[in-house]
């Protein structure tokens, strides 16, 4: 295993996820020794919060934002961008609480930013794994990726990812103040601003397996917010091209 050169900083926001937290900060460690965590609590009612400041508490590694309520997960994850853009961290990663996201897989996704500025874990390239899904759980999943890559005319497999690796002129860079989506949009939101502004976006694969404990916070509300989103989107997009003016670009120019 080699460990990052640069400080990296795993921005974990959690509702109700009291029985999944201290194993996957387990996992996580074990795999990334060095990694700080950034837990980002929305006022969990079943003792989550309490829970991380506790391992915080034990750990110099672990650090806990409590937000006052409920407020959704693109929220969650600017308010840890926020706070690890007033650090030194060069590299944010997205993670979910529950599991479903491999700590095991950390490791190469901050490898493949040694040549890409945004590195998302994906289910939908060749390697990659779902597990202990629902089969409609997967069609949605599915069928969303390919609305939104036709949509909005990129390649990325697997957009609606929400396990990913930024390095910080990213989040530096993009307007996150304008950022307002939630759920599967917030990811889609993100990469394809990414995408605009002409980072380079590479995929690896990872295996996601399905929560053995909680429950997902997925509703039909999220899904209805991306799918109007990315309408609107594709839509803007059809009609710059329309009149000569697409700058939205498939995969991004490379950087140096």
């Amino acid at each position: 295993m080699v460990e990052p050169t640069v400080p990296v900083l795993v921005v974990i926001p959690t509702y109700e996820e009291r029985d999944n937290l201290e194993p996957v900060l387990s996992r996580l460690h074990a795999a990334v020794p060095t990694a700080d965590v950034l837990i980002v609590d929305d006022a969990s009612p079943d003792g989550t919060g309490e829970l991380a400041d506790a391992l915080a508490a034990a750990d110099p590694r672990i650090s806990v934002l409590h937000r006052a309520g409920k407020a959704g997960l693109g929220a969650a994850y600017l308010a840890g961008f926020a706070a690890a853009l007033r650090g030194e961290y060069q590299f944010v990663v997205e993670m979910d609480a529950d599991g479903s996201h491999p700590p095991e897989d950390l490791p190469a996704l901050l490898a493949a930013l040694d040549d890409a500025d945004v590195v998302i874990g994906s289910r939908y390239v060749p390697g990659g794994v779902v597990r202990n899904w629902p089969m409609h759980r997967e069609l949605i999943s599915r069928g969303g990726n390919l609305y939104s890559r036709i949509a909005l005319g990129v390649p990325i497999k697997d957009i609606t990812a929400g396990y990913r690796a930024f390095r910080r002129q990213v989040l530096e860079e993009l307007d996150l103040d304008e950022v307002s989506s939630q759920g599967y949009c917030f990811q889609i939101d993100m990469a394809w601003r990414a995408v605009q502004g002409g980072f380079r976006v590479r995929e690896v694969p990872i295996t996601f397996t399905e929560r053995e404990r909680g429950r997902s916070k997925m509703s039909g509300a999220i899904v209805a917010e991306a799918f109007w989103r990315v309408m609107c989107w594709g839509t803007s997009r059809v009609l710059r091209r329309s009149h000569g003016r697409d700058d939205a670009v498939s995969g991004g120019p490379v950087r140096a």
